[in-house]
Parts: structure tokens; sequence; C-alpha cells
């Protein structure tokens, strides 16, 4: 398995734990590492059930914008071919059929909420932060969310959480619908295996097909909305205001946009 990354079996249930810490930060390589490993998992018929999770602070605070960046290079502008190869990862991770319970057991930012959105079912915490954080950063959504979150909450409260980047508390997100059960943080995990093995215990073959029917075609529609999502990326990447977000986020401060 590729570093930063561990396959870990629990019976029928298997585990893909991301193990970058602090923030588990997202590579194009690390998204189709995730659904290699997912992948993996499918093809093997004595699992039922897969479990993604991560160690260190954060479950994923976003794409890596330094260093190896988005996708090999701290050059590459947001939007730029590294992220579709990122994107085309998000679709690959959409178009999985075994179902997914996703362990949240800390900050979901930006890139990392959407990659929050690829299991069907999330366990989180208190202490785990959600936010779409595009907006005050002056860039546009990516990671197919413009399509996952809309089927997840509606069309009101998808543009809720899009356009007000607002961080919600693990207890809000499951008001909200980004999440579906909240417990204390050392339980996240083991009440994430918990689902998975009540949902394992069933014909594999079966859980297979109704997910595939659920999910029918939406990886297909990740793949044609990240070809906006990245070029409306790298448009706005080049703006006064999205040089102005990055440097009001580092400073922790509000924004002061202008329109340019």
């Amino acid at each position: 398995m590729a570093d930063g990354l561990r396959i870990e079996r629990d019976g029928r249930v298997g585990l893909v734990v991301m193990d970058r810490p602090p923030h588990n930060f997202l590579s194009y390589r690390q998204v189709h590492d995730i659904a290699d490993a997912m992948v993996e998992l499918e093809e093997d018929m004595s699992i039922g059930c897969a479990v993604l999770a991560a160690e260190g602070r954060s479950f994923c605070a976003g794409a890596d914008l330094g260093g190896e960046g988005v996708g090999g290079g701290a050059e590459e502008k947001v939007g730029g071919s590294a992220t579709l190869q990122l994107y085309q990862g998000s679709g690959r991770l959409f178009d999985v059929t075994l179902p997914i319970v996703g362990a949240i057991h800390g900050p979901a930012i930006g890139g990392g909420l959407g990659l929050a959105m690829v299991p069907d079912i999330r366990i989180t915490c208190p202490e785990a932060r959600f936010c779409a954080n595009f907006a005050s950063l002056g860039i546009h959504q990516g990671f197919g969310m413009s399509v996952t979150m809309p089927l997840l909450l509606g069309p009101e409260r998808a543009a809720k959480v899009l356009l007000g980047a607002k961080r919600y508390k693990g207890d809000e997100a499951v008001e909200l619908g980004l999440a579906d059960e909240c417990v204390a943080a050392d339980q996240v995990r083991d009440r994430a295996i918990e689902v998975a093995r009540e949902i394992a215990a069933n014909a594999p073959l079966a859980v297979r097909a109704i997910k595939a029917t659920l999910r029918l075609g939406l990886g297909d529609k990740v793949r044609e909305v990240t070809q906006r999502e990245a070029a409306e990326q790298l448009r706005l990447s080049g703006t006064e205001d999205a040089r102005e977000g990055m440097k009001a986020v580092s400073e922790r401060r509000p924004g002061n946009f202008v329109g340019r």
C-alpha cells in the first residue's frame, strides 16, 4: 500500500486509513491511492463494507496547496491539470459499489469535506468541523460538491453550506444533514466499524447492487461537474480576491474582498 495509507481488516469489514498526520492533506496521488484501496476491497467478496478513517488531528483538512501541491508542484494553480487528476480520483471513488462508512473524527475542510461526501454514512463527534471554505478563499468549490452536496442536503441547505463557508461542529453537522451520528471523539471509529458490521452481515452481492442503484450515474456526474469546477477554480485563483482570501485565512481574519 502507498505511503500515508493503510488497509486493515476487522472480520468482514475493511478499513482504509489515511495516515498523514496531523491533517491528512490531499494530493492527487493520495486520492487515487484511496480509490485503489476501495476497489481492492470491493473486489473481495469476503468484505461486506468498508470504513474510511484517518489518523491525526484532522480527518482531512483539504488539498495540499504547498509542497506536494494538489498534484506534484507548488507552482500548480488550483484548477490546473493536477487538480483535474485529483478530481478524476474523486470520480473513481463515487463509482465504488462497496458500502462505505466514514469515521469523521476531526476537521473535514474544503476538499476534505468533498472526501467526506464519499461514504454512504458518516459518524462524527462534537470536536469535528465540517466546512466548505472555498468562498472564503475566493475560489469555487471542487471535488464534485456541486453535485454531491445538493444530493445530500437539498439545494437550499447546500447553498447555505457552500455560500456561507461556515464551520459546523459535529452535532451541528448532524442537524444539518452533513453527518448521521455524533458520538464521543474516542468512539467515532468504533461506532463506524459497528455500523459497517451491521451492513456487512448482509449478502455482499445484494448490498453492492443496492448501493450501485442508489448512486446510479453519480461517478459520471462528478466527472462532468468537476470539469466546470476546475475551470472556475483556475479562473478565480488568479484574482485579487483569491490572493486576499488565501492571505486572510492564513492570518485567521475576515477577507477584505473587492470583486477583482
